[in-house]
């Protein structure tokens, strides 16, 4: 098998969202703030300010339902969020941020203010706008690609063609 020679994209965008997070999370502690787990710090993300649904949650998240409402359950013990009910449906709840939880995700903004003011100083302000302006670009839905094959050569013969 042929041994890459650069780190494919997800990888790198995975460990640029990992030196954040940890650096929050730290700084977060580090102000005496109540811990919080990854998953928890990234399940505040995604919430609107009028609440979310942990159906939702977790598809902003891309993890389980399962995963999402663990999160939740931790967070509404800690007192940063609670669950009420969804004027839109008797069925549904929403999950929303308790005064606890808006200062604690104040105080979590001004952290990454300051972690990509510093990201600026180690690899250029011209690179994180580039960095930031090529991830607000909307890249659409995601491509179907098709693996070319040729019998004599295998698959790795061809580059996959994209569709859609």
């Amino acid at each position: 098998m042929r041994r890459p020679t650069h780190r494919q994209l997800p990888q790198l965008l995975g460990e640029a969202r990992r030196w954040f997070e940890e650096a929050m999370l730290a700084a977060l502690e580090a102000a005496g703030e109540q811990p919080v787990s990854a998953p928890q710090s990234q399940l505040f993300s995604v919430l609107e300010d009028g609440g979310t649904t942990v159906s939702e949650a977790a598809r902003r998240m891309g993890v389980t339902r399962q995963t999402a409402h663990q999160a939740v359950h931790g967070l509404v013990a800690a007192g940063m969020l609670e669950q009420v009910p969804d004027p839109a449906s008797a069925r549904r709840r929403l999950i929303r941020r308790t005064p606890e939880g808006e200062r604690v995700h104040r105080q979590a903004g001004l952290i990454l203010e300051g972690l990509e003011a510093r990201l600026a100083e180690r690899i250029g302000r011209d690179a994180v706008d580039a960095l930031r302006a090529a991830l607000e670009t909307p890249w659409g839905d995601p491509p179907t690609l098709a693996l070319g094959r040729s019998r004599e050569s295998g698959p790795e013969a061809s580059a996959p063609e994209a569709s859609g």
